[in-house]
């Protein structure tokens, strides 16, 4: 039988309703909120401001803030900072805090392992364990805050898992993220791989949910023609290239923001300027911009990292088709900063 929800993901109306219907003032109410989200309160214990003998009580009976333990951490020569968390049921999990002036971009998992199966990935090769919660969604915002003292100003969720597999949990997250943490739409960026039939609903469902949607929607493409894309990303086969491309045209007519497309260059396979012909060609007409990123490598593939020189003609070839492109900087590189790493080192580890 499931315990009490967690605090943690609750807005600060729902926590003084919470608190009104535990027999509290509301005031109770806003107490909890400023210290789960502006302190980032790990127990209920550590929130001295409340009644000792409820706080007993409610630890008692299993309530909970609904913070993730932190199993490991990993700093980059570069400041990229790794975590791994432990959920509750005795999962983990990976977030990465990227440091770049005076930007703080945390790199969200959206669940824990991936079905995706993306060839690349170092987390798709150990299936799906289960999608997260909210309140482990935005722990890792929390987390990284705590970990590197200072305030995240962009989330992306593009770290383990796919996006739009765990829609609800992701929007009532970027919801937290926004109302109680203070961040803006867009400063968020939400990253899929293709999920057929789910990009109308996600625009439809970001409407319903959160007004507006203003955040950035990322599409991995990776490959401009649909049999590289299928052997890149097996679950491509019932998502044709040309049918993801609509959806995200219906996405771009109901929400009217622009699609950014990340294509990951792998050396010697998907990175001739030929190929940057084709997805220019692919991307003709459409309101969009595409980010290129080197690739990370796993040692589970042989793909290789591109040269430097054919990560600059692939740009160059795009922005001569006019494509709005830019080249991700690397970051993490020495510390196994690719999503799923860490996780599977550590995991895969032997034990003494």
């Amino acid at each position: 039988m499931a315990g009490p929800a967690p605090l943690l993901g609750m807005g600060q109306a729902a926590l003084e309703a919470w608190a009104g219907d535990q027999g509290q003032p509301a005031f109770r109410g806003r107490q909890l909120h400023d210290w789960i989200y502006a302190r980032g309160a790990r127990s209920l214990d550590a929130i001295t401001v409340l009644p000792k003998a409820w706080r007993e009580g409610l630890v008692a009976g299993g309530t909970g803030i609904g913070r993730s333990a932190l199993l490991h951490r990993s700093d980059a020569r570069d400041g990229t900072t790794k975590l791994l968390l432990a959920t509750a049921d005795g999962l983990s999990l990976e977030t990465v805090g990227i440091p770049s002036g005076d930007r703080l971009t945390v790199c969200v998992s959206s669940q824990v392992g991936c079905p995706m199966a993306c060839r690349f990935c170092a987390t798709g090769k150990g299936g799906l364990q289960r999608s997260l919660a909210v309140h482990e969604i935005v722990d890792q915002v929390l987390s990284i805050r705590e970990a590197m003292d200072r305030r995240p100003s962009h989330v992306v969720f593009m770290g383990m898992g796919e996006p739009l597999l765990n829609t609800e949990a992701v929007l009532e997250a970027i919801a937290c993220l926004c109302t109680d943490l203070g961040m803006a739409q867009r400063q968020i960026t939400v990253s899929t791989v293709g999920v057929p039939r789910t990009l109308p609903t996600l625009a439809e469902r970001a409407l319903e949910r959160l007004g507006r949607a203003q955040f950035t929607l990322a599409v991995s493409l990776h490959a401009p023609d649909q049999r590289l894309r299928e052997e890149l990303i097996p679950t491509a086969h019932a998502y044709p290239l040309e049918a993801l491309l609509d959806d995200c045209r219906h996405y771009v007519a109901i929400t009217g923001r622009r699609v950014s497309f990340e294509y990951i260059l792998l050396g010697g396979l998907n990175d001739h300027p030929r190929q940057a012909d084709a997805l220019a060609r692919l991307l003709r007409g459409f309101q969009s911009h595409v980010n290129l990123i080197a690739y990370n490598p796993i040692a589970e593939e042989d793909f290789r990292r591109p040269a430097p020189e054919a990560v600059e003609a692939f740009r160059a070839q795009l922005e001569r088709r006019h494509i709005a492109v830019s080249v991700r900087a690397s970051r993490g590189l020495d510390q196994d900063a690719a999503c799923g790493q860490l996780r599977r080192r550590l995991m895969d580890a032997p034990a003494g």
